[in-house]
């Protein structure tokens, strides 16, 4: 038995889990990296880790300081975490539109939320550029920045891809998963296209993103929306997107995303979160376009436990012109 020091050590090196109907349906192995079983209880610990990290190795984050970040939630929860273990306290700036679970689980940890009106990026009112801007006011503080800090890509080339090349013994034709900030896909793509070109880095995309239209068209062109997903999809190309190399992009509608969830849920047992169900979708369209007989590997970002209030809540679901009844039609 391996004894672990600490939280930080919890990081990583979660499980692939295969799973079975979805790999049943298409005759391929589809198998999903159990990030949810972070410490945290997503994939963005990881990224929280090497930024606060690098911060520290770089002279910016001082013992006592303050971590700034604008997030949807998951990599607030991260960093509130890691900084808990580390000493620092932890401030971040949300949108309104995410889940209440969200901001009540990121106040318990002891960090200081701030909730935000939605706007796009380009106004000067975006939760980021407010994380941002606020971080300055303070000494001995850093703005974490996860969209454009590469420390976040850093850390999934350093860890998930290499986890995921081991895990499957290199035996892996493709690799999917959505983009937020970008720094998984980006990191994962590049180490395992150092390990063989053969390996496809396909990026999956819920509507009302413009990364699609990206990928296909070279023009990040928003595609109609929005998503009720949370977190990922982006008007904007990241400094951890930008030179990723993508061979091609897949798009997920709401509802299919809805029946996914709903599908694993009471097919397998497994509780996810819509970003997790946005990547088996992509991962079945992938599938089904290299035909049986191949391995594709996604990300299981989060549980559902978060999303009780929106995608867990027929009223909800009801209100955005979605439902739960087609949860065991194939997607």
């Amino acid at each position: 038995m391996t004894m672990l020091s600490g939280l930080t050590q919890a990081i990583g090196n979660t499980p692939l889990i295969r799973i079975n109907c979805l790999s049943q349906e298409t005759g391929c192995e589809i198998l999903g990296k159990a990030e949810f079983m972070n410490p945290g209880g997503s994939v963005k610990d990881r990224a929280a880790l090497w930024m606060i990290q690098d911060a520290e190795q770089s002279g910016q984050l001082q013992p006592g300081g303050t971590v700034v970040e604008g997030t949807a939630g998951n990599t607030g929860i991260g960093l509130a975490h890691v900084c808990n273990n580390r000493g620092y306290k932890t401030v971040i700036y949300m949108p309104d539109n995410q889940s209440e679970e969200k901001v009540n689980l990121l106040r318990t940890l002891g960090a200081e939320v701030r909730v935000v009106p939605t706007v796009p990026y380009k106004n000067d009112a975006n939760f980021q550029k407010q994380a941002g801007r606020y971080a300055q006011t303070l000494s001995n503080a850093v703005w974490a920045n996860q969209f454009d800090n590469t420390a976040n890509r850093e850390a999934h080339y350093a860890t998930t891809g290499p986890e995921i090349w081991t895990q499957t013994n290199g035996k892996l034709d493709a690799f999917t998963c959505a983009v937020g900030t970008g720094g998984t896909l980006a990191g994962v793509a590049r180490y395992l296209k150092e390990q063989t070109s053969n390996t496809r880095i396909v990026l999956t995309d819920p509507v009302g993103s413009a990364l699609y239209n990206w990928v296909k068209t070279g023009t990040a062109d928003m595609t109609p929306g929005p998503s009720i997903t949370e977190g990922i999809g982006n008007s904007r190309i990241t400094a951890n997107l930008q030179g990723t190399p993508i061979d091609d992009a897949v798009q997920v509608q709401d509802q299919d995303m809805v029946n996914m969830v709903y599908r694993v849920l009471r097919q397998e047992g497994w509780f996810f979160g819509s970003s997790t169900g946005i990547n088996l979708c992509g991962a079945v369209q992938v599938a089904h376009q290299l035909g049986p007989g191949h391995t594709i590997a996604t990300i299981l970002c989060d549980d559902g436990s978060k999303y009780m209030s929106r995608l867990f809540n027929a009223e909800f679901l009801a209100q955005k012109g979605l439902h739960t009844n087609a949860s065991d039609t194939p997607i």
